[in-house]
């Protein structure tokens, strides 16, 4: 079984509190929205074993005897394993009024010392999910279910907006971002739903400020669960961003004691081609209990339907972190194998660049390409900022930040061609041509279907053979994941689809700009090769004879 549990499971167990909050949930929560809702709950051994380990608290001759020992749990696991309805447990049992999930004394059992728990006083629980209408249907709806139907729903006064205990103490509440700094500075425990889906950076700033806030109530000793599948790589999400950590501590390059971290997938080995394969990496991902009861057969035959996204069933169905079907670039090789960090191109060498962007909104760059080598970077960016404040309504990219950053690269490299894509900077376009010449910098219409589609052929050909590199930062990656391909209605000489790309809509804060400068500047290397006369000119030497 392919998995990476951060830290490893542990040869002699902690002190936990989950025995007692697993008999607390079989006695009085139910099961959520679904075939068995409103049915008395049922932990199962996985489950119970999460829970156990979520719940560890220090031994009682340690320094920081019975405090939680992890302060930041992520759970993934693939699609329809009832993981919302487990976070929807936890959330019940840090909201219950009379549900042992605080250490409060020691007592023998067996000849060995376990905690004692007690509740959360006055707690406050938020729980952020992609949308508000999302909110609604994932672990708060769970929760509400369970405040309301099972069988401790005279403990709990419910409403869409929020639920309290019944004498008005404590809450949980339904965000889609984050709570304001009043609410947020009272946090005991915080739930995040599929954040993979968090992946605009609003919310992840959001969740940011989230994590922030846990420190606030040291006495409640307060903590962070995550649930989710697994997503697309390259994005940003707060999913990816938590795996990546979670790897560099399994790695160690990083330390954090209070993460808690446990993902499990299909292990690489399985021929999805065939039938034997698919069932067993289904089985695999689903884990011994899951599979048990899951309709392994049901699962399998949505791969080979005609019109289902294979790379979107490897994710949901097999927890695997691969590329969607529908990025046009591949995002991991972006980073892992083609970024070069360390490489500086020295002033005066011979570059191209490429140039894309709008003035009012999204975004808006200059890509460079070192002629010799094929080493792209990022010259400038800027960037709306997120958001619908006065600082996103009045953002505008100027003649003086666009012309100063052309003329300051013209200043310290030999730039050979530059491609720019001239809507909305018309004027700049040509007033760089008169001052550098017209066979320097040259109007790149990138609405012109067939042109655009071999460009972006090239550009992706160039990533797939290790042939462009690039400088390792995150902004230019971020762009290159955020771009989604566009079919042309076109063809090839050799009969293939030709494409563009675009951002996954229109209105979307996740930018592309970079990526299609990135994709002109390319071009403009293709076209300095072909013409020739683009090397390095030795620089004049001043003989002085006395």
């Amino acid at each position: 079984m392919t998995s990476l549990v951060v830290p490893p499971f542990d040869e002699e167990p902690w002190p936990t509190l989950g025995p007692e909050l697993c008999d607390l949930i079989e006695a009085g929560a139910c099961f959520g929205p679904g075939d068995l809702r409103g049915e008395p709950a049922v932990v199962d051994d996985e489950t119970r074993a999460l829970i156990y380990r979520v719940y560890e608290v220090y031994p009682r001759d340690h320094p920081r005897a019975g405090k939680r020992r992890f302060k930041r749990v992520c759970i993934s696991l693939r699609k329809g394993t009832a993981k919302t309805e487990k976070a929807g447990w936890i959330c019940w049992v840090e909201l219950h009024p009379e549900a042992p999930v605080r250490t409060d004394g020691w007592r023998k059992q067996d000849g060995v010392w376990v905690p004692v728990g007690r509740p959360v006083r006055d707690p406050y629980i938020p729980m952020i999910a992609h949308t508000e209408e999302q909110t609604e249907e994932l672990a708060y709806a769970a929760l509400l279910v369970m405040c309301q139907e099972g069988p401790d729903q005279d403990l709990f006064d419910c409403t869409l907006e929020r639920i309290t205990r019944v004498s008005g103490e404590g809450k949980a509440v339904a965000l889609a971002s984050a709570p304001d700094s009043r609410d947020g500075a009272r946090t005991t425990f915080q739930h995040a739903d599929e954040p993979h889906r968090l992946k605009l950076p609003r919310q992840v700033q959001a969740w940011q400020t989230m994590l922030q806030n846990i420190p606030k109530r040291p006495i409640a000793d307060p903590w962070s669960l995550s649930t989710t599948t697994a997503g697309v790589p390259g994005e940003g999400s707060v999913a990816e961003k938590e795996r990546d950590y979670a790897k560099r501590i399994a790695e160690g390059k990083a330390r954090d004691p209070q993460l808690f971290y446990f993902h499990r997938e299909a292990s690489p080995g399985h021929d999805l081609e065939t039938d034997g394969g698919l069932r067993a990496a289904i089985v695999e991902a689903s884990g011994p209990v899951v599979a048990k009861w899951s309709d392994i057969d049901s699962i399998a035959s949505l791969y080979h339907q005609a019109d289902t996204d294979k790379a979107y069933f490897e994710r949901v169905w097999l927890n695997r972190w691969v590329a969607s079907s529908r990025q046009a670039f591949d995002p991991v090789r972006w980073v892992k194998d083609l970024a070069r960090p360390a490489v500086r191109i020295a002033d005066g060498e011979p570059i191209v660049v490429g140039f894309d962007g709008a003035r009012w909104r999204d975004a808006c760059g200059f890509v460079a390409t070192h002629i010799e080598t094929g080493f792209q970077w990022p010259l400038a960016l800027w960037e709306k900022p997120p958001g619908d404040g006065a600082d996103a309504d009045e953002w505008e990219v100027t003649d003086e930040q666009v012309d100063g950053a052309m003329a300051e690269t013209m200043d310290r490299y030999q730039v050979f061609l530059v491609y720019a894509d001239p809507p909305r900077f018309e004027s700049n376009v040509a007033r760089w041509s008169g001052l550098y010449g017209d066979r320097r910098v040259v109007e790149w219409y990138t609405n012109r279907p067939r042109q655009i589609g071999v460009a972006m052929r090239a550009f992706r050909t160039a990533q797939t053979s290790g042939e462009l590199t690039n400088s390792g930062g995150p902004d230019y990656a971020r762009h290159i994941a955020n771009s989604r391909k566009g079919d042309l209605k076109l063809l090839d000489d050799d009969d293939t689809p030709l494409w563009t790309i675009y951002k996954e809509r229109p209105d979307s804060p996740l930018y592309i700009d970079l990526a299609m400068a990135g994709c002109l500047s390319w071009r403009a290397r293709l076209d300095a090769l072909a013409k020739g006369g683009w090397q390095r000119k030795p620089r004049r030497k001043i003989i002085v004879r006395r």
